[in-house]
């Protein structure tokens, strides 16, 4: 039983314990190529046009910099020293125990802190509002550093928004990274396909998680880094964070692992939830014990999706359209089939260059990656399957970001931004869940029920479990529950009809713990509500974040698209500013990559 800390309130039984103010201390160190995130990238196969960034006015006591300024030059500080970054930003490096069970002036942890500042102040102003985007392992401050503003669009211009970069990940120490920049190059290269690629593939596969866990080893004992970079942990840092801005509650916006983060914190801190939202919802127990199958419930209506709307819009509208559905489905079983036996082979395009193969594999982690982002990945799915059909592979290529032709000059600036960091995903994960103890016979029968339930991307799936095999390491401070709480405010879960890797069960299974608390459904497909905009969605969340309003249990919200449906930001039923400015951050945020785990 994990030893609880002294100075953090563990519920017992509903009762609240109020604990001590704490300091913290945010130093930012590092960031370190997350060349290749080892389970499916959701966002490996997105392009994304960056942001614009908001004119703001500083705030009082934000250090004005100047010239170029680098988080390595922010000092840690127990309380927050503001620093305009990135040119309309503030920055902070904070300093906190980096052991909270018994927290030490010794052992510190830095949590780099960014912030956006509401536009709207005086007596409107309602505090801040926390992101997570997601993960384990994504960076809060590479997320608000592109997104932010499209954030405090749905929420409210009188809204600071807040993230930080969590134990383990990007700019905050310790950061977690078990492989050099070069050696982590060199490793991705020996991937291995998919698990049900071809026989054997899953031994492979097995013993390759258990070398990379006794490369992570020599940091796993009870005194090294990896030790305290759990979620409980991070909750502990969120709560310090809280009272650092001078909030007196967490208002929080929480994605996929983040609501995790989410139901963690408000299962630890009941009193100190504020307007909490929970979209895309990870079942917490299950997350916890590691061994469930439920987090891909859906994820064959979404792969069906496909098929359904790819018929429904037709030849035009779809380059892999056919007769049927079925149709269209059994076109795609014989191409994976033919990928099996002949791989196509993209010639070199100049002389000297690389030639490239689009196999089996590469196909199903294409496939498995579209279901997060079906609107917007549906139809260039269509058009690779197309021209793989032809022979033609330069399609698939043209989704996937260049290759670097200088593949080994790895930076070791500490000032690369990043969406997130591989090392930490694992070392996060593993430490939540107590790692993968069974065998390799044992993990196949896992991996086979994953594929009974979702054979278009069961196999893939079962990589996020993988990762924890041979890890040896364990939490200081483990919190595997009751995850339940009387919260001081409810908190509003929301869930799309049919997600691929948090479905809307895991939504019912983790309200069931928090009274008053209300889902929202989204009827739409994909990864959390931002795979498809719908303004119904959006104007809830910002009614509850504006006014603690809350929907009806399980209220259903429509969407406003269909997958193969175009869609014109400036349509001209948008008649008034704020519907054409909330199509504009809508259509943003259904851009943002999806870090970590749950991608």
């Amino acid at each position: 039983m994990e030893k609880t800390p002294l100075l953090t309130s563990r519920r017992d039984k509903g009762k609240s314990r109020r604990f001590e103010g704490v300091s913290l201390l945010v130093v930012a160190t590092l960031s370190l190529g997350i060349s290749l995130w080892v389970l499916l990238r959701a966002h490996a196969f997105l392009r994304y046009e960056s942001p614009g960034f908001w004119d703001l006015n500083g705030k009082e006591g934000v250090e004005e910099g100047g010239g170029e300024w680098r988080w390595k030059d922010i000092k840690p500080a127990k309380q927050l020293r503001w620093k305009r970054c990135y040119e309309n930003y503030d920055c902070a490096v904070l300093d906190v125990p980096l052991d909270w069970v018994e927290p030490s002036d010794k052992l510190r942890a830095s949590i780099a802190v960014i912030r956006l500042n509401a536009t709207i102040r005086g007596d409107e102003y309602k505090g801040a509002v926390f992101i997570n985007p997601g993960g384990p392992g994504g960076s809060g401050i590479w997320f608000i550093k592109h997104f932010s503003p499209y954030y405090q669009t749905v929420v409210g211009k009188n809204y600071d928004i807040i993230s930080f970069d969590p134990r383990g990940v990007g700019f905050t120490a310790p950061h977690i990274s078990c492989l050099t920049p070069s050696s982590s190059l060199l490793w991705s290269l020996l991937t291995p396909p998919v698990l049900d690629a071809h026989a054997g593939i899953l031994h492979d596969a097995y013993a390759r998680a258990q070398a990379f866990s006794q490369a992570c080893s020599p940091f796993q004992n009870s005194t090294s880094a990896l030790a305290y970079v759990s979620t409980a942990s991070t909750a502990r840092d969120m709560y310090a964070l809280v009272q650092a801005t001078g909030n007196e509650k967490l208002n929080y916006w929480g994605f996929s692992y983040g609501t995790y983060l989410g139901v963690t914190f408000a299962s630890l801190f009941p009193e100190k939830v504020g307007r909490m939202v929970n979209d895309g919802n990870v079942d917490a127990i299950e997350y916890t014990n590691s061994r469930g199958v439920g987090f891909i419930h859906d994820t064959e209506k979404v792969m069906d999706a496909f098929f359904h709307f790819c018929f429904l819009a037709g030849s035009t509208g779809c380059q892999f359209w056919d007769t049927s559905e079925d149709a269209i489905r059994t076109r795609l079983d014989l191409l994976l089939q033919e990928l099996k036996r002949n791989p196509v082979i993209v010639p070199a395009t100049n002389e000297g260059g690389r030639p490239e193969i689009i196999a089996f594999s590469s196909l199903r982690r294409l496939i498995t990656s579209t279901l997060y982002r079906p609107l917007i990945m549906f139809p260039s799915l269509a058009t690779v399957l197309s021209g793989l059909e032809r022979g033609d592979g330069s399609l698939f290529l043209a989704l996937r970001p260049p290759i670097s032709q200088d593949p080994f000059g790895c930076s070791n600036d500490v000032d690369e931004e990043l969406e997130g960091t591989e090392d930490a995903e694992k070392a996060i994960m593993c430490s939540d869940n107590g790692g993968v103890e069974e065998g390799v016979d044992v993990f196949g029968k896992y991996v086979d029920k994953l594929i009974g339930l979702s054979p278009s991307a069961g196999a893939t799936m079962a990589e996020m479990r993988l990762g924890c095999v041979g890890w040896k390491g364990r939490a200081r401070w483990r919190f595997d529950g009751p995850f339940e709480g009387n919260t001081t405010t409810p908190i509003l879960f929301i869930a799309n009809k049919a997600d691929n890797v948090t479905p809307l069960r895991s939504a019912i299974a983790n309200q069931k713990g928090f009274p008053g608390s209300k889902i929202l459904i989204q009827d739409s497909y994909g990864h959390t509500s931002l795979s498809t905009p719908s303004h119904c969605t959006v104007k809830a969340i910002r009614a509850y974040f504006q006014h603690g309003t809350l929907p009806a249990d399980m209220s259903i919200c429509n969407a406003d698209l269909v997958p193969f449906e175009p869609w014109d930001i400036n349509d001209p039923t948008s008649s008034s500013f704020e519907d054409r400015e909330l199509n504009l951050a809508l259509r943003e945020l259904m851009k943002m990559p999806i870090p970590g785990l749950f991608r």
